[in-house]
């Protein structure tokens, strides 16, 4: 097996997946994506689009984003470069967890990836100045769809490590969940 998989709290909530490198005088080898492992921890998803973000300036802080159904989908977030606090709150009208974030730290060292499912908000903060991340998605994005809840909503209650910076302005005006979960 060349992934690792550790769950994030209890039930079908998000989890981490830990490549294993190869390495020899040449360089390194891992592998980002394995669906038969992900299958075998029940966390298996058709990957439908692969997307590439840089994110520059420490403290800068995406999210937190999700999609509405029937556009809901499953991500595997990893970072290649630099290193990121990454973000799942849990969204879930029946969840006895909703609005609870979990988060890890992802950082091209460590070949730590978030896998994030249906259901969950993400964010991220990057923790390094120069940041890149790939994202294989389950769903193509729908703009009709796309939502999410602000940074530093108290409900949500995250506590960021760096001031939070860079945010875009659809992420500044996210409203809040009180306001209702679109």
């Amino acid at each position: 097996m060349s992934l690792e998989i550790v769950r994030l709290g209890a039930g079908a909530g998000p989890a981490l997946v830990r490549r294993t490198s190869f390495t020899d005088e040449r360089g390194a080898f891992s592998r980002l994506f394995a669906r038969e492992e992900l299958a075998a921890a029940n966390l298996a998803f058709e990957v439908v689009h692969v997307n590439h973000s840089v994110t520059r300036g420490r403290g800068t802080v995406r999210g937190f984003h999700y999609q509405r159904p029937p556009h809901a989908e499953t991500k595997l977030v990893t970072c290649i470069r630099g290193a990121v606090l990454d973000v799942a709150v849990d969204i879930r009208a029946d969840s006895p967890e909703r609005f609870k974030p979990v988060s890890a730290e992802l950082s091209a060292e460590n070949g730590t990836a978030m896998l994030i499912p249906e259901g969950f908000a993400h964010g991220f903060q990057a923790l390094t100045d120069e940041v890149e991340l790939i994202y294989l998605h389950s769903a193509a994005y729908a703009p009709e769809a796309a939502a999410g809840c602000r940074h530093d909503d108290p409900a949500i209650g995250f506590d960021w490590p760096l001031e939070p910076a860079n945010l875009s302005e659809r992420d500044r005006n996210w409203p809040l969940v009180r306001e209702g979960v679109r």
